[in-house]
């Protein structure tokens, strides 16, 4: 095992002794938010831990057969340890591949959580906007194979019903792990709808994943905080017309603001709101750490830099382009209705090396 893996895995040891010395204070336990926290971190690093042990046990058993061998005496003995050494060689190989990952998994705090998933045209007018329609649809797609709730929190209509934004919250197991590698620019190549001679147009749009926020990552403060109610829009009969039940607040420090008005109730729609607000007051905090982390490494594949063009959808050569994989083209079809799992799958795997080599 590589010394700064090892040095790395006794850090976790001590911690994770430090909190199981804290969860068992009343103090602590009777605190909500603190005792929240600190038991998810606790499972975070329990699984490591536990790898981590067995492999110095099967360390320890390994180093002892070998001084049998080395040693000599007793055939019988000698036999049994030659045959022993090449199992647990193999079983400390395992042990210390299942704790690398598990150290990707710990680092990536928030990889489990549900998502808010924003998407927004860019260059490229009614077009733009109408591609930013059609990425709501390859996710929705995506969302449905997976098993996941896709459900809309607020949107902006053009004039041609294409989304000038739209917000929506992803639930499900390990969604932002997934998400994650969504995020950044994505541009269509194809003829536009608006165009009568039949000609090319590139147009963009971006795409942010945020972690969905919990009450106990962000305390918001009531002055800190404007809130609008104003009537609805869009689709949904009279009601929303005719009712204070769309909700916007501003968070004054930051300048942030949210609006919501997908719930017929203005109290569920301040909820989700809130929720909404959290979460990007939570995002520009974990940003922050993730530009720390990239001033350590050359590249990073899923670092969710919005300003960074991801991906090319090329409609005349059928095919989609994600540059951040070298030498590969998918297929623009199976993308478009919903089948990402491919290209997720080769992003996760150069993340996992970039990661590794930080270990």
């Amino acid at each position: 095992m590589r010394e700064s893996l090892r040095t790395r895995l006794q850090s976790c040891e001590a911690r994770f002794e430090e909190l199981e010395a804290q969860s068992a204070d009343p103090s602590i336990i009777q605190d909500r938010n603190r005792s929240k926290a600190l038991f998810r971190e606790l499972g975070g690093l329990r699984g490591i831990i536990a790898a981590y042990r067995k492999y110095g046990q099967v360390q320890a058993s390994l180093e002892e057969a070998r001084e049998i061998v080395e040693g000599g005496g007793d055939p019988e003995f000698v036999e049994l340890a030659q045959e022993e050494i090449p199992v647990l060689e193999a079983e400390a190989q395992r042990l210390e591949l299942e704790i690398e990952t598990l150290l990707l998994e710990g680092e990536d705090e928030v990889g489990s959580r549900d998502a808010i998933l924003e998407i927004r045209a860019g260059t490229g007018g009614e077009e733009a906007a109408l591609f930013a329609k059609d990425l709501a649809r390859i996710y929705e797609r995506f969302c449905q194979r997976k098993g996941w709730k896709m459900k809309l929190l607020g949107y902006s209509e053009s004039d041609l019903g294409g989304f000038k934004e739209a917000v929506f919250s992803v639930s499900g197991e390990g969604v932002f792990r997934i998400l994650r590698f969504e995020m950044g620019g994505h541009r269509v190549q194809r003829v536009p709808v608006t165009d009568s001679q039949g000609r090319i147009q590139t147009s963009a749009a971006t795409v942010a994943v945020l972690p969905e926020a919990e009450d106990v990552d962000v305390e918001l403060d009531e002055k800190d905080l404007e809130f609008q109610t104003t009537t609805s829009s869009g689709p949904g009969g009279q009601h929303v017309n005719k009712t204070q039940s769309a909700v916007r607040i501003t968070h004054i420090p930051t300048g942030l603001v949210v609006f919501c008005q997908e719930e017929r109730s203005q109290h569920k729609n301040k909820a989700r709101a809130l929720k909404l607000l959290r979460s990007r007051l939570f995002d520009l905090e974990r940003q922050k750490v993730e530009e720390e982390r990239a001033h350590q490494r050359k590249t990073q594949v899923g670092s969710g830099d919005r300003s960074q063009r991801v991906r090319t959808y090329n409609f005349p050569q059928n095919r989609v382009t994600d540059h951040r994989i070298p030498g590969k083209n998918f297929s623009l079809e199976k993308v478009l209705d919903g089948d990402l799992d491919p290209l997720i799958e080769e992003l996760r795997l150069l993340d996992r090396e970039e990661r590794l080599r930080d270990l």
